[in-house]
C-alpha cells in the first residue's frame, strides 16, 4: 500500500482538539514544574520540622531518579499505544503522590512520596514535548517548543513566592496541598476533552529486558554517587561495589538493546550526529541548571539572611528570564531556521558568566548583586532550553519522534541527577571541615562536640529563629562574652555554608563551559517537512 504524503500536522485534528490537547499539555506542565521550585524554597523549613540536613538532597534526588526512569518508558509506550491515558495515570499519580508528601510525618516518608512524585511527572513531561511534535509540523514547533518551555518558566516564577508564603504563613505542608484542586481538574479536561494520538496501529512488542536492566544500571550509580564521601568513603567496598553492578548492568542493557526488536532506547539514534551532541548538550544543562534551584534559595535563606518568602520573591526575577529566554528562543527558531550552534551557543556563554559571578559572592554580597547573577543564568539557560529538543525531533523520522524526545528530555534531570549527587557531597563535606576547622577555641570550650555535631548535621540556626534562640541559650549566663562567643558562633556557620555553596557553583560553571565546548560541534538544521515523516496521527474520540 502506497503511503500518503506527508500534510501539515495540524490539519489532522480539529481545532477544538488542537486547542484542548494544548491546553491540558500546557496545564500539566505548569503544575509539575510549580512543585520543583515550591519545594526548594521550603526546603530549609522541612528540614528544620522533620529533620535531617544530610538528607537534604534526597528529596530532590529521588524525585529525578524516578522522572528519569519514567521519562524513555513513556516515550516508548505512547509510540505504541498513544498519549492520552498515559497523560491521565502519569497526573493521576502524581495528584495522590502530592498529598501524600503534604501528611508525611519524617524525612523517608517525605523522600519516598516524591519518588513517586517523580513518576507522575516523568509521565506528563515526556508527553509535554512530544504532543508539540504530534500536532504541528516542524517548522512550526520552534514556536510551539518555546512556549512551552516559557510556561515551565512562568510556573517557576509563581512557584518560589507561593511556596515562600505558604511556608511563612501556614505551613510548608500546604505548599504540597493547595495546587491539588488544579491536578483534578487537569485530570478531568484529559478524560473528556484530550484527543487519542497515535503513530500506528502495528503490534508492537515491549522491552522488558531492556526496561529492567536501564533501571538497575541508573538506580543505583546514583546512590553510589550520593552515598560516596558522605555516608561511606570513595574507596569502601560498597560504594566500588555498587559502582561495579551499575556497570555490568549498563553492558546488558546495550546487549538487550542491540538485540531488541523494539528497543526502549534505539542505540541506533546516537549514529546521528545532531542527536550525539544534543543528548550531551542536555546533559549538561541539566547538571547545572536543575541543581542550581535548588541551592539558590540555601544561599538566601542560610548565608543573606533572607526569609523563605523574600527567598521565593529573589528567584522570581530569573525563573521570569528564562521564560523571557525560552520565548525569544523558540520564536527565533522559527523565524530564522535552524540556528541551533549559535543559539545554544550563546545561551551557554550568558550562563556561564552567571556561574562565574555566583563563585565570587559572600555574605557581605547584596540582595540586588545576587538577583542579578541568577538572572544572567535564567536568561543563558531560557535561551538554550527549547533548542536541542526541535532540533532532534526536526532530524529523526515521526515513528521514533516519542522515543526520541524523551531521550533528550530524559537526560536534562539524568544531569540533574548526578549534579545534584556530585555537589551534594561537596556540599556536606566542604561545610562540616569548614564549619569546625573555623570554629574558635573559646567556642569549642562551650559547645560540646555533641552539640557541635549536631550543628553540623542540621544547621537549622540560619534559618530558624526558633532555633537561634536555643543555640544563643547555650551562652546564658556570661553576660557579654556570651553574646560575642554567640555571634562567633553564627558567623562561622554563616561563612561555612558560604564557602560550600561558593563550591557548589564552581562545580555548575565547569559543567556549563562543557556543555559550550559540545554545542560547538552541532550543526544547524533548517526545520521543514522531510518526505520520511510518517503520516499525522489520527485523532481519535
Amino acid at each position: 500500500m502506497k503511503a500518503r504524503e506527508p500534510q501539515l500536522y495540524q490539519s489532522s485534528l480539529p481545532k477544538r482538539q488542537v486547542v484542548a490537547a494544548m491546553g491540558g499539555t500546557m496545564l500539566s506542565m505548569f503544575l509539575g514544574s510549580i512543585f520543583m521550585t515550591i519545594t526548594a524554597t521550603a526546603m530549609p523549613r522541612i528540614i528544620t520540622d522533620l529533620g535531617g540536613f544530610s538528607q537534604y538532597t534526597w528529596v530532590f534526588t529521588s524525585y529525578i531518579i524516578t522522572e528519569t526512569i519514567a521519562l524513555p518508558l513513556t516515550g516508548k509506550l505512547s509510540d505504541m499505544y498513544g498519549r492520552k491515558w498515559f497523560f491521565v495515570i502519569g497526573m493521576g499519580i502524581f495528584v495522590a503522590s502530592t498529598f501524600l508528601c503534604g501528611i508525611s510525618q519524617s524525612m523517608g516518608q517525605l523522600i519516598i512520596f516524591r519518588a513517586l512524585q517523580g513518576i507522575g511527572f516523568g509521565v506528563m513531561s515526556a508527553l509535554g514535548f512530544i504532543v508539540i511534535a504530534d500536532i504541528f509540523p516542524p517548522e512550526e514547533r520552534g514556536k510551539y517548543g518555546g512556549l512551552m518551555a516559557g510556561v515551565f518558566g512562568i510556573s517557576t516564577i509563581i512557584g518560589p513566592t507561593l511556596g515562600g508564603y505558604l511556608t511563612d504563613a501556614l505551613s510548608w505542608r500546604w505548599c504540597f496541598f493547595a495546587p491539588l484542586p488544579i491536578g483534578v481538574i487537569i485530570i478531568l479536561l484529559f478524560i473528556f476533552m484530550f484527543p487519542q494520538l497515535k503513530a500506528s496501529h502495528e503490534k508492537h512488542r515491549v522491552d522488558y529486558g531492556g526496561v529492567v536492566t536501564m533501571t538497575l544500571f541508573i538506580v543505583p550509580l546514583i546512590l553510589a554517587l550520593t552515598w560516596g564521601g558522605v555516608d561511606y568513603a570513595w574507596s569502601s567496598p560498597i560504594i566500588l561495589g555498587i559502582i561495579a553492578f551499575s556497570i555490568v548492568m549498563l553492558a546488558i542493557f546495550i546487549l538487550i538493546e542491540i538485540r531488541a526488536e523494539e528497543p526502549v532506547i534505539p542505540l541506533t539514534l546516537f549514529k546521528n550526529r545532531v542527536v550525539a551532541v544534543c543528548s550531551i548538550v542536555a546533559f549538561c544543562m541539566g547538571a547545572a541548571f536543575f541543581p542550581v534551584v535548588t541551592f539558590i534559595p540555601l544561599f538566601f535563606q542560610g548565608v543573606l539572611g533572607a526569609t523563605a518568602t523574600a527567598s521565593g520573591g529573589f528567584l522570581t526575577p530569573m525563573m521570569l528570564s528564562a521564560a523571557i529566554g525560552s520565548f525569544i528562543s523558540g520564536q527565533m527558531l522559527s523565524r530564522a531556521g535552524g540556528h541551533y550552534r549559535l543559539q545554544g551557543g550563546v545561551g551557554f556563554l550568558i550562563s556561564a558568566v552567571g556561574f562565574f559571578l555566583l563563585t565570587r559572592m559572600t555574605p557581605d554580597t547584596s540582595y540586588a548583586t545576587a538577583v542579578v547573577n541568577i538572572i544572567l543564568i535564567g536568561l543563558g539557560n531560557g535561551l538554550i532550553m527549547p533548542v536541542h529538543t526541535i532540533a532532534v525531533q526536526n532530524t529523526v523520522p515521526y515513528s521514533i519522534m516519542g522515543t526520541a524526545t524523551s531521550m533528550i528530555t530524559l537526560l536534562r534531570p539524568l544531569g540533574g541527577v548526578f549534579g545534584l549527587a556530585i555537589v551534594g557531597s561537596i556540599l556536606n563535606n566542604t561545610f562540616a571541615s569548614s564549619f569546625i576547622g573555623k570554629l574558635s577555641p573559646a567556642v569549642k570550650e562551650v559547645v560540646s562536640s555533641e552539640q557541635i555535631a549536631a550543628i553540623v548535621d542540621n544547621p537549622q540556626a540560619l534559618v530558624n529563629v526558633e532555633a537561634q534562640a536555643q543555640l544563643q541559650s547555650l551562652f546564658d549566663g556570661m553576660g557579654s562574652q556570651g553574646t560575642v562567643l554567640y555571634e562567633q558562633l553564627l558567623f562561622t556557620l554563616r561563612n561555612a555554608l558560604n564557602s560550600a555553596l561558593i563550591q557548589v557553583f564552581i562545580v555548575f560553571l565547569v559543567v556549563t563551559i562543557l556543555g559550550l565546548l559540545a554545542n560547538f560541534f552541532l550543526k544547524g538544521i533548517p526545520p521543514h517537512r522531510r518526505k520520511e515523516d510518517m503520516p499525522a496521527p489520527e485523532a481519535k474520540e
